[in-house]
């Protein structure tokens, strides 16, 4: 991390918090300062800035650095079916164990991606779906929604095109099956395109959603403060219906009222049942 200086950069760091919130919509608050430090600090070595008072100054004559700002504060490493240890739970157990939960007449499946990221999750999701259900798939109601801050990743989440480092963990069959190769570029099915669909959401102070089968949220609230935490792990219980599954990130543990809350399923693999 970059040495500050001058008695004035804590001073200058709240500064640079409230121009993000104001011009970004992005609530620093939430995260740890360790993380969010951290990702500032590419900033300041990118700009050359020497200090938060430096690069609050460079935002105020430079309004074109705010796009590299967000993309940094919100950058992710991902890729379809990352941790494939995961998807394998996911595809052998807990897909099925929703689609043998829908009997009757309007059979509808609800899963929620929360901190989507550019829509991988959602759509490796809805791969297994389609595959798992086959010649049934159509007799299903399903809806899978894909939340994150950056409207940068939602817009590639919905337009569903994306490039060979995110295909790596593709299996054949289904890199034939639901992707067009074009231009060096691979784009979703219009198939999977009908039943996900991509929204802003804050996580904390958005509205609350519920009615899920299934919520994902990996890798994400590691970044929290451990109160916001204890707040979201609540948020994904009540959104869940009941016996729906509360699948989270390996580096992740449940903490505060949710970890009585919620029964484990696997817990090397982080997945609980309500």
């Amino acid at each position: 991390m970059l040495e500050t200086v001058g008695k004035n950069e804590d001073q200058y760091y709240e500064i640079l918090k409230n121009l993000i919130q104001k011009n970004l919509g992005f609530n620093s608050n939430q995260y740890k300062d360790s993380h969010f430090k951290r990702r500032i600090d590419v900033r300041l070595r990118a700009t050359n800035t020497k200090s938060y008072k430096e690069y609050v100054e460079l935002l105020q004559s430079d309004r074109n650095e705010y796009p590299e700002l967000m993309e940094t504060l919100t950058v992710n490493v991902t890729n379809f079916f990352r941790n494939p240890e995961v998807y394998d739970i996911v595809e052998k157990e807990i897909l099925p164990a929703i689609i043998k939960s829908k009997t009757g007449g309007l059979r509808s499946i609800r899963i929620w991606s929360a901190g989507c990221s550019i829509g991988v999750e959602a759509y490796s999701i809805a791969m297994l779906l389609n595959h798992l259900l086959g010649k049934d798939f159509t007799k299903y109601n399903i809806k899978i929604t894909g939340t994150d801050i950056d409207k940068e990743s939602l817009l590639k989440a919905q337009n569903g095109i994306y490039s060979d480092a995110e295909m790596k963990d593709v299996r054949p069959l289904f890199l034939k099956k639901y992707f067009t190769h074009e231009d060096g570029k691979y784009i979703i099915s219009d198939e999977l395109k009908k039943i996900t669909q991509f929204k802003k959401q804050d996580l904390i102070s958005g509205p609350k959603m519920t009615g899920f089968d299934a919520v994902f949220c990996r890798n994400v609230t590691i970044y929290f403060q451990k109160e916001l935490q204890e707040q979201l792990y609540m948020n994904f219980y009540d959104a869940l219906g009941k016996d729906g599954f509360f699948v989270m990130g390996k580096t992740e543990t449940l903490i505060g009222p949710s970890k009585d809350k919620f029964n484990s399923y696997n817990s090397k693999e982080r997945i609980y049942r309500k």
